[in-house]
């Protein structure tokens, strides 16, 4: 796998700290609330175990899927729920964990469902954010930004290309001949 990298984009110690940066401010910003914490499969799982390890605060955690990217590199733009909430989220102040808010549609499709569960509020964290990618229709903006990124393809700490890297310990660069010939 290292040998498919072509530079470390952010290592292991930068995501420490990352990690530890959003949840002081999270701990800070959601002190007596009832906060949970929603994974969106598959990518934000790493993310969010260490994040929620640096939340202060009381929280519970529940997961969501959403497909929109198949084996490819690009959101196809339609997102399909493949998998809710285990439990009921009305009245609590949802944290929906992204690993990377690239196009914005996931999350977009994703806000407006949890929203019809009638939360108390519902506030967007993402590890990377791309921005160049936006679809200009989504006017979400994630209050919790780990840090923005450039329109290269990132794997490791949960992302992927065709479900490989994610257990790389840091964020890298995925060389180009990896995918552009798949």
């Amino acid at each position: 796998m290292l040998e498919d990298i072509k530079e470390v984009y952010f290592s292991k110690e930068q995501l420490e700290e990352i990690t530890e940066r959003i949840g002081t401010q999270i701990s800070r910003d959601f002190e007596g609330k009832e906060l949970v914490l929603i994974s969106v499969l598959k990518g934000s799982v790493i993310f969010m175990a260490d994040l929620m390890r640096k939340i202060t605060i009381p929280c519970r955690i529940d997961f969501i899927t959403a497909a929109s990217y198949g084996a490819g590199m690009e959101s196809s733009g339609n997102v399909n729920i493949t998998k809710d909430l285990s439990d009921n989220i009305e009245g609590c102040d949802i944290l929906l964990v992204e690993d990377i808010f690239d196009s914005g549609n996931t999350l977009q499709k994703l806000s407006d469902f949890l929203a019809t569960k009638n939360p108390a509020s519902i506030t967007l964290c993402t590890l990377l954010d791309k921005p160049k990618r936006r679809n200009p229709n989504v006017k979400l903006k994630p209050k919790y930004i780990g840090a923005e990124v450039q329109d290269e393809f990132v794997v490791g700490y949960g992302l992927d290309y065709n479900q490989k890297y994610r257990n790389l310990p840091f964020i890298g660069i995925l060389k180009p001949e990896i995918y552009e010939n798949a």
